[in-house]
Order: structure tokens, then C-alpha cells, then sequence
């Protein structure tokens, strides 16, 4: 797949997962935020607690959870912790990372609290 291609597939599913979340009544507070630390596809709120979410996009589902490193999850932690640092109860604010699979056509499996620090 060439770099724009892979780019616009990888805008097209954070799209589609930011609608899913919505409809579970969680608001999307930010896409693509990026920190010092790295970037956070989407972040969402459920309730008092902060959802960080990272989408990968696969031909299926295993192919698609491949796609994440010990290195890139790292990097989320580091710039969720800024994020996090943001907020008024700042690192001690309630938050969960989930990965958002996204396979060929189109179907989302929801990965919650995925990425424990």
C-alpha cells in the first residue's frame, strides 16, 4: 500500500471507530493528539474516566494487532501520561487504554483496557 493510501485507510477506520464510541454515549474529546511523547489516534471520555484509543487497520483482525510494538505502546504511555498531566486530577485521573481492530470489511473488535502501564 503506497504512504497516502495507508494514511487515508488509517483516517477512514479512526472515522469509523470514533463513530462506534459515540454511539456507546462516550464523547470524543480528541483525534490525533499529538504530544511530545508521541501521537493517540482518539481520546474519548466515558464518564470521569479518559479512554485512549489506538486503531489499527488490517486485512483481519490478527494482522491488524500485529501492527502494534512493544516500542509504539511505550510511546502511547508516555503521551497519555502528558495528557493525562493536563487535567485537574492530572496522573491520578481515571483512564484505560483499548485497541480498536479494524479488518478489511469494515468490522471493529474492541480491545478494553488493552495496554495496562
Amino acid at each position: 500500500m503506497s504512504g497516502l493510501v495507508s494514511y487515508l485507510a488509517g483516517e477512514a477506520a479512526e472515522s469509523q471507530v470514533a463513530r462506534h464510541y459515540a454511539t456507546r454515549g462516550l464523547k470524543i474529546m480528541a483525534r490525533r493528539w499529538r504530544g511530545k511523547g508521541g501521537e493517540i489516534d482518539l481520546i474519548a471520555h466515558d464518564g470521569e474516566s479518559t479512554v485512549f484509543i489506538e486503531v489499527k487497520k488490517g486485512r483481519n483482525h490478527a494482522i491488524a494487532v500485529e501492527r502494534l510494538s512493544q516500542r509504539q505502546i511505550r510511546r502511547l504511555h508516555d503521551a497519555a501520561a502528558e495528557y493525562l498531566g493536563t487535567l485537574p486530577g492530572g496522573l491520578n485521573s481515571a483512564a484505560r487504554f483499548d485497541v480498536a481492530l479494524v479488518d478489511g470489511a469494515g468490522r471493529i473488535d474492541i480491545i478494553e483496557n488493552a495496554l495496562c502501564a
